[in-house]
C-alpha cells in the first residue's frame, strides 16, 4: 500500500524515529511524520493465471491457420495442425509456435 503526505502529496517512506526508536512514516520533502504505534499489515491472496489465459484464453484457437505438421501422439497419425506464433522470449530469440492437432486436439509447441 502506498501512502501520500497530506501536506505536499509526495510518497511517505518508512523509517525509524531516532528519539523513540519506533517506526514512522515520513515525508522526504517536508517535515511531516506519522508515528506508527501498532502493527499495520495487509495480506492479499493472488489468483494464479492459467497459461491459456496468458496466451490468449478460450479464443486463442479461433480463426487460426492450418499447416502440415505431424502429431507427436503415435496412435493419432494426424498430419495437419492448427498453429499460431507468439514472441514470448527476448527479441533475439525465435518465435514460439503453438500447435493443435486437427484430428485428436493434442497441443504442443516448438521453440
Amino acid at each position: 500500500m502506498l501512502l501520500f503526505c497530506p501536506q505536499c502529496s509526495n510518497t511517505l517512506a518508512i523509517s525509524r524515529a531516532p528519539e523513540t526508536g519506533t517506526n514512522r512514516l515520513e515525508c522526504r520533502t517536508c517535515p511531516y511524520q506519522f508515528l506508527l504505534d501498532q502493527a499495520y499489515y495487509e495480506r492479499k491472496s493472488m489468483k494464479r493465471k492459467e497459461v491459456e489465459d496468458v496466451l490468449g484464453g478460450e479464443g486463442a484457437w479461433d480463426n487460426v491457420d492450418q499447416t502440415d505438421a505431424q502429431c507427436p501422439i503415435g496412435e493419432c497419425g494426424g498430419s495437419r495442425a492448427y498453429f499460431y506464433m507468439v514472441q514470448i522470449r527476448s527479441a533475439d530469440e525465435p518465435m514460439t509456435t503453438f500447435y493443435k492437432c486437427v484430428s485428436c486436439a493434442h497441443k504442443w509447441r516448438e521453440n
